[in-house]
Formats: structure tokens, sequence, C-alpha cells
């Protein structure tokens, strides 16, 4: 059955008009939805009962329940849902100084096979409706609600990859940035790719306010061809191709999240992914610098008890990797910093017996988490 958040506002008062009913119908079920947030139909009291059982008869509310919950001690907070088919996905809440955070799914499993997240090692099943989307968002904000507390950041960082479901995500981002849905300002929304460049010029042409960020991972193409399968598909070349006309169409800035594998070389030995970022324009037209925030994993989160190499697996783990010790990381950070680069530090946000949940600390309208594959034996250091 479908769900009464599949639509946004427009699309629902075009359902009104279609059952006869008056524009404003539409509005009042939207304002039941998101500014009362009923979680019944029969609770959309200033409707008739006959309008009610139509929608009754044609629709739920939301399509997924809450299967699990998971509280860390800094209060980041993991929500496992079953979806109306039985399939499983989660969202994650994060308790930031400047408001809370969560970070959402687009799909059941995901086929970009990137080495170092864990999302992969469940092949995409099928695609999130809007629906769903905004139901992950919609039951954080109630949770948030019985705190007196209110949702003000979206990554769009879970499992599956945002550009891979282009439209019912965009669907679902316009609902709740809506200034008569949860309205969540355009700027406190990010979405991360992998790379998905027909996607980036698609979204370029938007020209709507949420944040980009590109996971980069690797500064040539032979390294990023190991840990990222889309890069055989849109090799750096076009994926910086199609950023500089992101950039020039929408002159905002841009994040590159980046993480720093143990045995890899550094940045400054390696031009090539300078040569490729030295012409996007930066966040403020002004700046006599670049502001290209990068995520460098922070010295005290310690992934696994041994080296292994990419090429390596472990059962029901999948890849294993190890990321560079924080003295390397902060050589790094020093490096980018010299370039005239601003770097942060990614520092970590709550765990869970096969995943850790990471996010910038000091960027806010980036703050997201990636799950990352540890070994079931790793001791936590």
């Amino acid at each position: 059955m479908k769900s009464l958040y599949d639509f946004n506002y427009e699309q629902i008062q075009q359902y009104a008009l279609s059952k006869g009913w008056k524009k404003y119908r539409g509005h009042q079920i939207f304002q039941w939805l998101y500014r009362k947030r009923v979680t019944s139909i029969d609770d959309m009291s200033d409707l008739s009962k006959e309008t009610r059982e139509i929608l009754n008869q044609e629709f739920i509310i939301s399509p997924l329940g809450l299967k699990d919950i998971q509280i860390a001690k800094d209060g980041t907070t993991k929500f496992l849902f079953e979806l109306l088919d039985g399939a499983l996905i989660e969202s994650v809440l994060m308790i930031f100084d400047y408001g809370n955070s969560v970070c959402v799914t687009t799909q059941v499993g995901c086929n970009m096979g990137c080495a170092f997240c864990a999302s992969g090692l469940t092949k995409k099943q099928r695609d999130l409706t809007s629906g769903e989307i905004v139901a992950q968002i919609m039951y954080v904000q109630g949770y948030l609600d019985q705190r007196e507390q209110r949702l003000s950041h979206i990554v769009v960082m879970g499992t599956g990859e945002p550009f891979d479901n282009y439209e019912e995500m965009m669907n679902a981002l316009a609902t709740v940035n809506h200034d008569r849905g949860l309205g969540i300002g355009a700027r406190h929304i990010t979405i991360s790719t992998c790379g998905v460049v027909p996607k980036i010029y698609a979204f370029a042409k938007e020209h709507v306010q949420y944040n980009l960020a590109i996971s980069l991972h690797a500064p040539n193409d032979e390294l990023r061809n190991q840990l990222m399968p889309i890069n055989h598909a849109y090799p750096l070349a076009e994926l910086f191709q199609a950023i500089h006309a992101y950039c020039d169409e929408n002159n905002r800035r841009l994040t590159f999240e980046y993480i720093l594998l143990k045995g890899q070389e550094l940045v400054e030995k390696d031009g090539y992914q300078t040569q490729l970022i030295s012409g996007i324009p930066s966040f403020c037209a002004a700046a006599a610098r670049m502001n290209i925030p990068l995520a460098l994993w922070n010295e005290q989160i310690h992934i696994l008890p041994a080296v292994h190499n990419l090429s390596e697996t472990l059962p029901d783990s999948g890849t294993c990797i190890l990321m560079k010790s924080g003295s390397k990381m902060s050589q790094v950070k020093e490096i980018l910093k010299r370039s005239g680069r601003e770097a942060v530090m990614i520092e970590n946000c709550g765990t869970s017996n096969e995943h850790v949940y990471l996010h910038v600390d000091d960027i806010p309208d980036t703050a997201g988490y990636y799950s990352l594959i540890i070994s079931k034996e790793a001791e936590q250091l």
C-alpha cells in the first residue's frame, strides 16, 4: 500500500484535486503529517469522516516499523527499521552541540562495492521509495519530539548510493525541506556520492542549495580502481569534469571525503589530485584560498588488530582495511594546511559490535557516518 509520505507538497495537492476535493484539502493533510506529526489518519480531526475513510483505504502513513535500537554513551542512536516487504534498513541519529543530525538510507543494500564500506556487503535488493526515505526522518523526529528536541540536519550517507536512486531521494528531500514540511534548511542537508557522473550533471541543473560531498579516497585512478569499482566507469578525469561543471553552475563549496589508508603514499607525493582540484571555486568567491574539507581518521580509532592487504578478506566481514596512524594523519593535515586547504579530523561517534560510526566534528553541514568493515575478532584499543 502506498504511503502518504510518498507525496511532496505539490503532489498531495494534486491528489486532492484528483479526488474532487479542494486543493486546500491536500494542504491540510500535509500539515497533519509534518507539523502535527500524526501517526494515524484517523487523528486528522478536521477532515471529514468520509475523507479519512478514503485515505485509510488507499494509504498508510509510515511504511516502516522499528525492529531494534542501539544507543551509545555519547547519545548516538542507531535505528533498525523493517519495511513492509520485510527488508531491513538503518538510520543513525547523531547529537552535536549545534543540533541533531540524522543519516538516512536510500537503498536496501548497495551495488557500489567500495572496499571500506560495510554497505556493499549486501548487494542491492531494491531502491527505497521517497516515502520510505521520509519515514526514516519522521521516525527520528518523532523520537526527538518525545525529548522536546528538533532535527536540524540531514545527511544522505547511509546504505546505498543516493545518486543511484536520484528521483526518489530528491522527492524525499523536497518534502522535508519544504517550509510546510519539516522546514529543514537546504544548507543543512548534505548528499554524498561516490561519483555517479551523469547524476552530478543532473544535480547541477537542479540549482538547489543542498550540500554535495564527493567520496574521493584516492589521488589516482590506480588506487581508486581498487577501492571504488565505480571508478572504472567514471575515472577521476570524468568525475572532476562533472565537479567543475557543478561548481560553475552553482558556485557552491564541495566537501571531499578522503580516507587515509596504511601503506599508501601521502598527498604531497602525488600532485595529480592537487592538479584536479586546483580549479574548483571556493565557497566564498572573495576567499584567497581553497576551502575543501577532507575527512581524516582520528588517531584514537583503531579498526583492525593487524594489517590486511586490500585483496584479503575475512569470513562474514569482507575486505579489511587498516587506517594510517595518527602521526601520518597529522602530517597530511599539515601538508594540506600549508597548501592553503582546510582539513578536519573525523572523530568517533558511537559504536556497535560490527560497525563504527564516525562524524565530521568541525563541519555541521557535513556531519555523517560511514559503516566500516572490521574484523569480528578486532579489539577496541
